[in-house]
């Protein structure tokens, strides 16, 4: 089923698959909503205690791992850098994560949390973009981060061609 080429504004578990290559165990979002193209958007992340991180972190004392905070947050700008290419016709094949800058961890997050992913938009140029996010937990900042990712698309490969 391929993906559509106009602007998302939400995405769903099927979307979110078609627009980026990650799988369980590490797809860490559940899905994507107030999206606008890729200036901004909020991913939401169901925190369940039967996750497999929660067997080793930290057994009496499960907490959800800030990397993988991280990690929600760069697959839901992700997820926004993928459909804006798709809107022009490109094909997504990979998202590199390129750097973690201000990362801060505010408080810990647990088993029954519902994330939200805020991502925002700081600069895009030549198919890396950089985003400013915040995971918030019932309206209360856990984390925060400025991301930047490169996607790569089938047309730049140099393999494409043949």
């Amino acid at each position: 089923m391929p993906v559509e080429t106009s602007e998302l504004t939400s995405a769903d578990i099927g979307k979110i698959l078609q627009c980026i290559p990650h799988r369980y165990p590490f797809l860490l979002i559940d899905r994507l909503v107030s999206i606008r193209g890729e200036e901004s958007g909020i991913g939401i992340k169901n925190v369940s205690m039967n996750e497999p991180q929660f067997q080793g972190h930290f057994p009496g004392n499960p907490v959800f791992p800030g990397a993988l905070i991280i990690e929600g947050m760069a697959q839901t700008a992700g997820v926004m850098c993928a459909a804006a290419k798709l809107a022009v016709g490109l094909t997504p094949k990979i998202i590199y994560m390129l750097t973690v800058d201000k990362a801060r961890f505010r408080k810990p997050v647990r088993p029954g949390d519902v994330i939200e992913y805020h991502l925002t938009k700081l600069a895009y140029r030549r198919n890396v973009w950089r985003y400013r996010g915040e995971a918030r937990v019932d309206g209360a900042c856990v984390a925060e981060a400025e991301i930047a990712a490169y996607l790569e698309t089938e047309e730049q490969r140099p393999d494409a061609a043949a």
